[in-house]
């Protein structure tokens, strides 16, 4: 019978991940999660407090930071082979960071057609296009960055899983209300279907490509929607944001 504990289920000891946006939010969630159980994880982002903040939190040390911009095509090559140099290979890359963009949250109750096409009229289009440019287009980079390093991480053998690359979308990438404005759903929505073609044409390398569509989770991005405390019952069933328990156990399970 197979060994139905936890840590051989979901086992990640000896992997080797690489988690951006891993300072904060989800994406520390994540980089907690893999290293409590035994991965080495590397996290990328622009802040050098945050990130030395965070790699403070690991379990047992093996939480390393690189300073990075995402959206820099010569800081994600820097990065991956800073981590070449160390490890060799990667086993799993999780393309987390992400920003809101414009959004509606300032717009009249009720608004007349008038205001409302106002409002969308001001927004700032360089503002728009940079909410692609690090949700979409970064992180379709960031797993190109890593792929030759994923197949390493094939060919080491070093755990049981194939090498995989997870984005980290969010259920509203698949909403018809746009809670957090177009931009944010609009780039998710892209990124989802980037990382769904990316499945198809990785297949003849033995590298996977996967999504995570979370709902609110408590990080950065969410402190405004997070002062409610019930949300209406058509937007969130449970009416109620999420914990990080609940995404720990899905980057775990995801993992493998």
């Amino acid at each position: 019978m197979a060994d139905l504990d936890p840590s051989s289920l979901f086992g990640v000891k000896g992997l080797v991940a690489v988690v951006t946006g891993g300072g904060t939010g989800i994406g520390l969630m994540i980089a907690q999660t893999l290293e409590a159980n035994g991965a080495i994880v590397y996290i990328l982002g622009r802040r050098q407090e945050v990130l030395e903040k965070a790699a403070s939190t690991a379990k047992h040390g093996n939480i390393h930071y690189l300073k990075a911009d995402v959206t820099s095509k010569p800081d994600l090559s820097a990065a991956a082979e800073h981590i070449a140099s160390k490890t060799g290979y990667v086993n799993l890359v999780v393309a987390n960071s992400g920003i809101t963009g414009p959004t509606l949250r300032d717009l009249k109750k009720n608004a007349s057609l008038t205001e409302f096409r106002d409002y969308l009229w001001n927004w700032d289009a360089d503002e728009f296009n940079e909410t692609f440019a690090l949700n979409t287009t970064a992180a379709f980079f960031t797993v190109v960055a890593f792929l030759e390093l994923l197949d390493k991480g094939n060919k080491a053998g070093n755990v049981e899983q194939k090498s995989q690359a997870i984005c980290i979308s969010s259920a509203g990438a698949f909403s018809r209300v746009p809670m957090s404005g177009y931009a944010y759903a609009g780039s998710k929505s892209a990124a989802v279907h980037v990382m769904k073609q990316l499945a198809t044409s990785l297949v003849p390398y033995d590298i996977r490509s996967n999504v995570i569509a979370p709902g609110v989770y408590p990080s950065e991005m969410t402190q405004s929607l997070l002062t409610q405390e019930t949300w209406p019952k058509d937007f969130i069933p449970e009416q109620r944001s999420s914990s990080d328990n609940p995404m720990m156990l899905v980057a775990r399970y995801q993992a493998v």
